[in-house]
């Protein structure tokens, strides 16, 4: 019933992944990584390239992190998105030490196939099998606001201030939170009560 309602609510982070990607940002430093930077453009061997994430891991790795977010059930992310990050990485391999491949739906057989090939990380819905993305949100309860059914002026405002982490209305200023959002502090108690129930 709640990985459902998670799996919905990832999708209602919007029709474009730039929420998804700091999403995922928010949820690897809380599992010890490191964030350098959110979209940025690095130059490679043959093209400057935008990458979505680079963070470093606690052993020190610095990674290239491409991020690939469906708003729609069912589809999955395929050889063609790991064949892509792989590139990508090939042509950054000066600036990097290792890539991963992050989404929010479930990685097809030739994609795992592909990424263990050639030593992509792939953090995907139920992949890896004991430590998928929903697992790593589940065990440190860290989900997205989304899962509270806000409009979508309430999504952008959050948006807007990066503000992506439920449990984070949980030891926040709500007369502040609500002057860098314009959402009235009523609401911002209701949506406090809804996640300590959640949580």
């Amino acid at each position: 019933q709640n990985r459902y309602r998670l799996r919905e609510s990832i999708m209602s982070l919007g029709p474009t992944g730039f929420i998804f990607e700091s999403f995922v940002g928010q949820i690897l430093e809380k599992h010890g990584y490191s964030m350098e930077s959110i979209r940025s453009k690095v130059k490679g061997q043959c093209v400057e390239h935008e990458i979505d994430l680079i963070a470093r891991s606690s052993t020190n790795n610095r990674y290239m992190i491409e991020c690939k977010y469906h708003n729609i059930a069912g589809i999955f992310t395929g050889l063609k998105e790991t064949l892509y990050t792989h590139a990508r990485f090939l042509d950054l391999k000066e600036e990097f030490d290792r890539e991963m491949l992050v989404s929010n739906t479930q990685i097809s057989g030739d994609a795992i196939q592909y990424a263990k090939c050639v030593g992509q990380d792939v953090l995907s819905w139920r992949y890896p099998k004991d430590n998928g993305l929903e697992k790593m949100i589940e065990d440190q309860g860290l989900y997205p606001v989304t899962l509270l059914h806000l409009n979508k002026n309430e999504l952008d405002a959050f948006a807007k201030i990066n503000f992506l982490l439920a449990r984070n209305l949980l030891n926040v200023n709500i007369d502040e939170l609500s002057r860098q959002t314009g959402i009235s502090t009523n609401r911002l108690t209701t949506l406090q009560s809804k996640i300590n129930q959640i949580l």
